[in-house]
């Protein structure tokens, strides 16, 4: 077994890693870190192009990662046609019939090792928010919880690689959703929708140029999104933001049966807004959340593929973590 960090070797039983102190536990979602394929260094040993530099066997590029939970919890994570390789990263999972967490990032390409940074805040954080909730951390103090976990392990990411100039960052938005609110924690421009036939909606607020300047009157939003600044991020997770890496936490109550959806800009950037989006889920040959995620990745892919697509789908019916017994 490998530590999902920093890729260090790890016994079965061991309770945190002895190389950079994440926790191990027996509650981790479905995607852990691979070192090399060939020689079994560490994830650190591995180069932007795959190469190892222990033995220089070139890892297989991580094309798409898919995570199936259940017909209700599932996600697809995609390079698209464009980036030679997948910065972004998605940890779902289940804590018990009604109660889900989803975590998506998107790593920030112009820092260092963006898909190591984008891997290891998604696991971090899933294992955090699970943690404090079986704690009995409320929604909101879990959600704080997993960042700061998350912080500290992405800036340990950094120690261990000896990283000086622009070290690993990535952008991050949470849920964890249970009797019927979704909390929801971000960093950055990866989004969250709520979409159902009854209304569909962003619920979260880019930390963007764009909308720093129109928020401040400085110039409109046409003029802004004209600018080469316009998808610039203003904040972000990674040893180089420590100060400003409190992410912003709203609950939002789930009114009647849907779907929350979280993604990077390699899908909304292609939508036109969060109801574009719910026609989009309308098409899907299925109400399944693997088949919806395959309906959304597929037409970010058609639509272009510049940039890699990560999208993760929570399934809501009446009754079904809404609150509703009806």
């Amino acid at each position: 077994m490998q530590c999902m960090t920093c890729g260090a070797s790890v016994l079965a039983e061991d309770k945190f890693c002895e190389e950079c102190g994440t926790p191990l536990t027996a509650s981790k979602p479905p995607t852990v870190t691979q070192g090399c394929a060939k020689c079994g260094a560490p994830n650190s040993a591995i180069d932007a192009e795959g190469y190892c530099g222990e033995c220089g066997f070139r890892q297989e590029q991580r094309e798409r990662l898919e995570v199936i939970i259940n017909s209700h919890l599932a996600g697809v994570s995609d390079r698209g046609l464009r980036h030679h390789s997948n910065q972004d990263f998605l940890a779902l999972q289940q804590l018990n019939d009604t109660e889900h967490i989803l975590i998506v990032c998107d790593g920030v390409s112009s820092s260092t090792k963006p898909e190591l940074a984008a891997q290891t805040v998604a696991n971090s954080a899933c294992l955090a928010l699970a943690a404090a909730r079986e704690r009995g951390e409320t929604p909101d103090s879990a959600m704080k919880s997993a960042f700061i976990t998350a912080l500290k392990d992405i800036c340990n990411l950094t120690q261990v690689l000896s990283i000086k100039y622009e070290p690993p960052s990535t952008t991050i938005v949470a849920a964890i959703v249970q009797a019927g609110v979704a909390t929801i924690g971000w960093l950055g421009d990866s989004r969250a929708y709520w979409i159902s036939p009854h209304g569909c909606q962003q619920l979260t607020q880019d930390d963007s140029w764009l909308n720093e300047v129109v928020a401040a009157g400085i110039i409109s939003e046409q003029q802004a999104r004209q600018s080469p600044k316009a998808h610039a991020i203003t904040r972000w997770l990674g040893a180089d933001a420590v100060e400003d890496a409190v992410p912003t936490i709203i609950n939002f109550t789930i009114p009647n049966s849907g779907y929350l959806i979280l993604c990077t800009d390699g899908l909304w950037n292609y939508t036109i807004d969060a109801a574009h989006l719910g026609e989009l889920v309308q098409q899907s040959p299925s109400t399944d959340a693997i088949a919806i995620s395959h309906t959304l990745t597929e037409f970010a892919l058609n639509s272009g593929g510049h940039d890699n697509i990560t999208v993760a789908v929570l399934c809501l019916s009446r009754g079904q973590g809404t609150g509703d017994r009806g």
